[in-house]
């Protein structure tokens, strides 16, 4: 069989759909990749584009929409809820079939040569690609965000892996590497009060919650840095976030290992969190693609929870799981376009 890689560049627009078309538009360009999902969102002002096929192809479509990204986004100008640094804000390969994780790394740093040399932009290399530990996790490497980028370019520790050490204010920089599938996951509740979801995301992601003494004071580390009580969930990043246009709030995870922690067991956590502050959630959402196997695991979670005759297809116990996980409450969930194994098909 023939390797595919499946690329989720997030780019720093979602509310000029003209834009995003066109920045999505150069990877329907390319032969050899499908360009599977564009999904904007006007909150956090961001869009998630996924696409997928064979390696060479994606680098390809990946540096064309990095290089129209150049074009059609001024970090100078955009404001969102979701962090940031760059036009193009991460750019990760990942392996879906016939390749290894190894092999993807060596794709981000073609893509990541090619587009500090060409573009002129800073380029680092996170999670598999990564050249040293400091650089694995995402989080770090994008701390201090956009508006923080230019004085951070300035220290020598954070050198870009490609392109100019140099801040470039239209693009500010990007981040590019190697990883597992990852789950977009969000869960809706019915609060508009923006504190409560970010309490009940603390409570519920693997980083946890900053501890207090019994004054209510932060207890730092000997090195004056916030000590943080674990969250009950491995391997979920999660913040809680204000959605303006329904005055509403979510919490908004990512799921960076959905056999550890899959959908499920995120939102029924959430939902006891939610409870316990006497908040109701109102169904969830997967932002681009989901692996069938997700839905499986969830299925069968509820089938042993909550009884019910066995699904006798792989459809119908994608149906039990959609409607147990509320997956359509927000946006619609067609199968075809977002679960990845249907949508290559």
């Amino acid at each position: 069989m023939n390797p595919i890689v499946e690329c989720v560049p997030n780019i720093s627009e979602g509310r000029d759909r003209a834009k995003i078309d066109r920045v999505a538009g150069e990877v329907a360009k390319v032969d050899g990749v499908t360009l599977l999902d564009v999904d904007p969102n006007g909150d956090y002002n961001r869009c998630v584009i996924t696409f997928a096929g064979n390696p060479d192809a994606c680098v390809e479509a990946m540096f064309r929409l990095t290089a129209a990204a150049v074009e059609e986004i001024d970090m100078t100008v955009q404001k969102g809820e979701h962090p940031r640094m760059g036009a193009v804000d991460v750019a990760p390969f990942v392996p879906v079939r016939d390749i290894t994780m190894a092999e993807c790394a060596k794709l981000a740093e073609r893509y990541g040569e090619r587009a500090g040399r060409e573009l002129g932009i800073p380029v680092y290399l996170y999670e598999a690609a990564a050249k040293t530990p400091s650089r694995q996790n995402l989080a770090k490497v994008r701390r201090g965000e956009y508006e923080g980028l230019e004085e951070k370019l300035k220290d020598p520790l954070w050198a870009p892996d490609f392109g100019p050490a140099k801040f470039v204010p239209k693009f500010g920089a990007v981040a590019t590497g190697a990883r597992f599938f990852l789950i977009a996951y969000n869960v809706n509740l019915q609060t508009p009060d923006a504190d409560v979801a970010q309490d009940i995301a603390l409570h519920v992601r693997q980083m946890g919650w900053p501890m207090t003494d019994a004054k209510g004071e932060l207890i730092l580390s000997a090195k004056g840095k916030k000590v943080h009580h674990p969250g009950p969930l491995l391997f979920v990043k999660g913040m809680g976030v204000y959605l303006e246009e329904s005055d509403s709030t979510q919490i908004s995870m990512n799921l960076t290992n959905f056999r550890i922690t899959p959908p499920h067991t995120a939102y029924e956590q959430v939902k006891h969190e939610a409870e316990t502050r006497g908040v109701k959630t109102r169904g969830t959402e997967a932002v681009g693609l989901i692996p069938i196997e997700a839905l499986l695991l969830a299925a069968e979670y509820y089938l042993w929870r909550d009884g019910g005759p066995r699904p006798q297809t792989e459809r119908e116990a994608v149906k039990l799981a959609h409607d147990k996980l509320e997956l359509s409450s927000f946006n619609p969930f067609v199968p075809e376009k977002k679960i990845i194994e249907y949508a290559i098909s």
